[in-house]
């Protein structure tokens, strides 16, 4: 199994190998099916520009890393209604929130690697709530990495699926952040870090922020954590920047704009090239991500030339250029 641009899917060698959704959470096409060529015209009228395809290249990659997509949608799901429920001055189904933030505390807690479903893979409506979940599984991993116990990980994942709640309520760049944080203080069931988190996602170290241009230690751990991971979501999905890169720019912001502390946590905890990712080396020669064993950044590769499996960190002198 691989991720691949829908522009690349080729009916006659490939077959999906995760189902597809639409808006409503019904899936329109189903694990082991091929795509009618009218059919992939449609799903990329929704915004869907990515999909997880079996095929020749991808032989043997199971993605067990992969958070199960039910489980994703699910947790999408809830933070969609939570955004409804403030655009109509309803109260957020709490109870859903915490329930999503349990069942990823579970996945993590079993799981020694987990990565998230790319926003990418479904239609653009959903692409928000999607955002907010795949920071709140980043977080979750820089937290477990920085040694957080079990109700810490718990408010740090509540906080950034919320992260973005005040979006709904204020649509300027720079008041959602302050809307967010009045939006969750009043809500009695929520930790006022987890607040914070909506408050502080977007500011900096160094006073260059926004709302309220914080710095130093007034910056929460837990709102860099959300920022850092809300940073490198916005990278690789917006911007549509290859890994490597996007986790260079993380590391660029290294004791500046986020702590030395909350950068290295996030370069130990997040897979740059999960299984199924396909590469360029720095020779030029194409392979395939196939595992990852000893480390995050230096996965296991197949060669597409000649089949050969290479564990990068066993070879230090093969570098991956792009993907």
């Amino acid at each position: 199994m691989r991720l691949i641009p829908i522009k690349e899917y080729d009916e006659q060698s490939m077959q999906l190998a995760k189902p597809v959704y639409d808006v409503k959470r019904r899936i329109l096409l189903a694990a082991g099916n091929t795509i009618h060529p009218k059919y992939l015209d449609r799903l990329i009228e929704i915004g869907i520009s990515y999909l997880f395809v079996e095929d020749a290249v991808s032989k043997d990659i199971s993605m067990e890393e992969l958070l199960d997509m039910p489980t994703w949608m699910d947790i999408v799901d809830s933070i969609k209604e939570s955004m409804e429920a403030v655009r109509e001055n309803k109260p957020i189904p709490v109870r859903k929130i915490f329930h999503g933030a349990g069942k990823l505390l579970d996945e993590a807690q079993r799981r020694p690697i987990l990565i998230s479903i790319p926003s990418s893979t479904v239609a653009s409506e959903l692409v928000p709530y999607a955002h907010a979940v795949n920071v709140a599984i980043m977080s979750l991993l820089m937290g477990k990495q920085l040694g957080f116990n079990q109700l810490q990980l718990r408010d740090l994942v509540v906080g950034c699926l919320l992260h973005d709640i005040g979006k709904a309520k204020d649509k300027l760049k720079n008041a959602h952040p302050e809307a967010g944080f009045q939006i969750l203080r009043s809500i009695q069931e929520i930790n006022l870090l987890s607040a914070h988190i909506a408050y502080q996602h977007h500011e900096t170290l160094d006073g260059k922020g926004f709302p309220r241009q914080i710095t130093g230690k007034e910056f929460h751990e837990y709102a860099q954590i959300c920022a850092v991971a809300n940073l490198y979501d916005h990278l690789i999905t917006d911007d549509r920047m290859p890994p490597h890169e996007a986790l260079e720019v993380i590391m660029g912001q290294n004791g500046r704009t986020y702590s030395e502390n909350v950068v290295a946590a996030f370069v130990n905890a997040i897979p740059t090239y999960p299984p199924g990712t396909k590469v360029r080396l720095f020779d030029g020669s194409e392979a395939i991500v196939t595992r990852i064993v000893d480390h995050l950044q230096r996965p296991n590769i197949r060669l597409l030339t000649t089949g050969d499996e290479i564990s990068l960190t066993e070879h230090p002198s093969f570098m991956i250029t792009a993907n």
